[in-house]
């Protein structure tokens, strides 16, 4: 009986305005509690800016450690408000620490900065290449950039915990399995 492997890649496929962090969170929280190693980021809103806006947070799962990743563009601005300059400031040490091989790492956004290349998308790159499991959500309208970059090498996924966590589960256990370690629980 031949083993299917499934894909390492996985994107949860959105359309604008569906909320994903709570799901997002939901995985890393769950999968924690089993024992296993989670790594990433979540996207949180902060405090409302001068110009109205909501700031735009990335927390760590491990730390809990919060970065400011907006910018201000005033407050009749309509462009996008992330600061490329923080997510590298974020990404760059980050990148380091993924020698640590956690079992599943969690990025809020595949977004229009990793389709253009910068981004977290050398932390995606390198995840990969690692044979760490990778997570994140993509909106309909990077949907084709994210499956440039995927090359046939992940799973879309619905927006519902249920799914997403069989999915997790199912690739830690399969990327645990591959390096001779247990399955459950963590020696971490």
């Amino acid at each position: 009986m031949s083993r299917t492997t499934i894909p390492r890649l996985a994107a949860i496929r959105i359309a604008d305005g569906t909320p994903t962090d709570y799901l997002l969170e939901a995985v890393a929280r769950s999968l924690q509690q089993e024992g296993k190693l989670v790594a990433g980021f979540l996207q949180r809103q902060g405090c409302q800016t001068g110009a109205g806006h909501a700031e735009m947070l990335l927390e760590d799962i491990l730390s809990g450690q919060q970065f400011r990743i907006s910018q201000s563009l005033g407050r009749d601005a309509r462009g996008c408000r992330l600061d490329p300059t923080a997510v590298a400031d974020i990404s760059g040490p980050f990148l380091g620490g993924l020698d640590s091989r956690p079992d599943l790492l969690v990025i809020n956004r595949f977004g229009k900065s990793e389709s253009e290349g910068q981004g977290f998308r050398a932390v995606l790159e390198t995840a990969f290449l690692l044979g760490i499991p990778v997570l994140t959500a993509v909106k309909q309208i990077y949907g084709g950039a994210w499956d440039a970059f995927a090359d046939n090498c992940a799973v879309s996924l619905p927006p519902v915990l249920d799914r997403v966590l069989d999915w997790s589960r199912t690739v830690v256990a399969q990327s645990q399995a591959e390096a001779g370690e247990p399955e459950f629980g963590s020696d971490r």
